[in-house]
C-alpha cells in the first residue's frame, strides 16, 4: 500500500495549512477558552473551509460535491485538528458528507435542504447517545409513535455533537419495542418545524465544540422524515468511517504536541545549554514520534481500506482505539517537556492535553474498540 500523497493532495494540504495558520491557529486558545462556539460561528468557519473540501467536500459530484476520498478527508481535517482540535470536531459533525446517504437518499430532504447545504448553513447533529445508552445501540430508550401524519418523540438524548447549534437531528428511535432491534428506526427531526430542548453539556476538553443534552417532549414529526430501515445499518457502518476520522484528528493534535516540544527543547536552556541535548528528552521525542507516526499509518490504512470498499471494522477500531490513547500519553509527554510552561494556559500544551482526553469516549470508548477488535479476531460476537 502507498500512503505516500499524490501532488494534489500535496497541494490542498500546502494551501490548507497556510490558510490556517493565518486565519485559525492564532485565536484558536483564546477562543476556546470562552466555551462552545455558537451556531453563526461555525457556520463562518464552514463559508471559509468549504473551499479547502470540508462539509460538502465528500459528497458525490452528482450531489454537488467534489468527491474527495477518505484519504483526502481524512487529511485535511488531521490538518485542522493540527490546527484547533474543538473547531475540526464541530466541522467534522456537520460535514453533509458523512451524512450524504441520509439526505441525498431521501427525495423530500434533498429537495428541502439543497440550497442551505449549498450555502453551507444547514448544521447537523447525529442524537444515538441516551443517558441510559452509550455503546449498546440496540437498547435505544426514545420512543416514535405513529399517530396520524406525524410521529410523536419522547426521550433524552445525552453528549450530542453539535446538538446546541444543530438545525436537524438525525434521530435513533425506537418505533416498536415488540421489535427490538428491528424496531430502530432513523428520524430527521428539524429544530424549526419540530422543536425540542437542549443545553450545553461543559466537559473537561474540547471546550469550543459544542455538545448537548436534547428533551423530545411529545415532539411531533412529520412522518416523511422517517429514514429507510436500511439507512440505520448504513449509520452502524459508517461508524468505521468516523472511527478513522478520529484518529486522523488525534494525529493531528498529536502532530502540534510533538511540534511544539521540538521547538521548546531546541530553544530553552538549562545548565547551559539546550534541554534538547539531554537524554531523557530526546527520549521523550522520540517516544513522541513514533505514537504519531503509528497513529498516522494506522489512520491511512483505515482510510485506504474504506476507499477500496474494503472491510475495516478491526481496522478502524483498532486506528481510533491506539491513537487516542496515545494522544494522551503524547500530550503528557509535551507538557513534561515544557515543565511549568506545560500547565500554563499562555501555551497551547494543556489544551491539547484537555482535548486528548475527549477523544478515548465517542463513537466508542477505548474498552469498545478492545472488544470489536479481539471479538474480530477471536471470530467471538461480542458489541455491535
Amino acid at each position: 500500500m502507498d500512503f505516500l500523497l499524490n501532488k494534489e493532495q500535496e497541494m490542498l494540504k500546502k494551501s490548507l495549512k497556510e490558510f490556517l495558520a493565518k486565519e485559525v491557529t492564532p485565536f484558536a486558545s483564546e477562543r476556546d477558552a470562552k466555551g462552545a462556539l455558537n451556531r453563526e460561528e461555525v457556520v463562518g468557519y464552514i463559508k471559509k473551509l468549504m473551499p479547502f473540501g470540508f462539509y460538502t467536500g465528500a459528497l458525490p459530484e452528482k450531489d454537488g460535491g467534489l468527491g474527495l476520498d477518505n484519504t483526502t478527508c481524512g487529511m485535511i481535517y488531521e490538518e485542522l485538528a493540527y490546527s484547533w482540535c474543538g473547531l475540526a470536531g464541530c466541522i467534522n459533525l456537520t460535514d453533509i458528507g458523512m451524512f450524504h446517504h441520509l439526505f441525498f437518499g431521501n427525495a423530500g430532504a434533498q429537495e428541502k435542504y439543497r440550497d442551505r447545504i449549498k450555502k453551507g448553513e444547514l448544521i447537523t447533529s447525529a442524537g444515538i447517545s441516551e443517558p441510559n445508552v452509550g455503546s449498546d445501540t440496540q437498547s435505544i430508550e426514545t420512543t416514535a409513535t405513529l399517530e396520524g401524519d406525524y410521529y410523536i418523540v419522547n426521550g433524552t438524548k445525552s453528549w450530542i455533537s453539535n446538538g446546541p447549534i444543530a438545525d436537524i437531528c438525525i434521530t435513533v428511535v425506537q418505533t416498536d419495542k415488540s421489535k427490538g432491534a428491528a424496531g430502530i428506526r432513523m428520524l430527521l427531526i428539524d429544530n424549526d418545524e419540530s422543536p425540542y430542548e437542549r443545553r450545553e453539556l461543559p466537559k473537561i476538553g474540547m471546550h469550543a465544540f459544542p455538545t448537548g443534552e436534547l428533551y423530545f417532549d411529545n415532539c411531533r414529526v412529520p412522518k416523511e422524515n422517517m429514514i429507510p430501515a436500511s439507512s440505520y445499518l448504513n449509520l452502524m457502518k459508517g461508524f468505521d468511517t468516523a472511527r478513522v476520522r478520529w484518529s486522523f484528528h488525534v494525529t493531528g493534535l498529536m502532530q502540534a504536541a510533538l511540534d511544539a516540544s521540538i521547538k521548546y527543547a531546541k530553544s530553552r536552556e538549562q545548565f547551559g545549554r539546550p534541554i534538547g541535548k539531554f537524554q531523557m528528552v530526546q527520549d521523550m521525542i522520540y517516544e513522541m514520534y513514533s505514537l504519531v507516526e503509528t497513529s498516522r499509518l494506522l489512520s491511512y490504512r483505515g482510510a485506504d481500506m474504506l476507499d477500496k470498499g474494503l472491510k475495516c471494522r478491526k481496522e478502524a477500531s483498532l486506528a481510533k482505539g491506539y491513537s487516542t490513547e496515545a494522544a494522551i500519553r503524547v500530550t503528557s509527554l509535551a507538557i513534561e517537556i515544557h515543565g511549568a510552561n506545560g500547565l500554563s494556559q499562555e501555551f497551547p500544551l494543556e489544551r491539547y492535553f484537555r482535548d486528548a482526553r475527549v477523544w478515548t469516549i465517542p463513537d466508542g470508548t477505548t474498552e469498545i474498540q478492545k472488544l470489536i477488535v479481539s471479538g474480530e479476531l477471536l471470530k467471538i460476537r461480542g458489541v455491535k
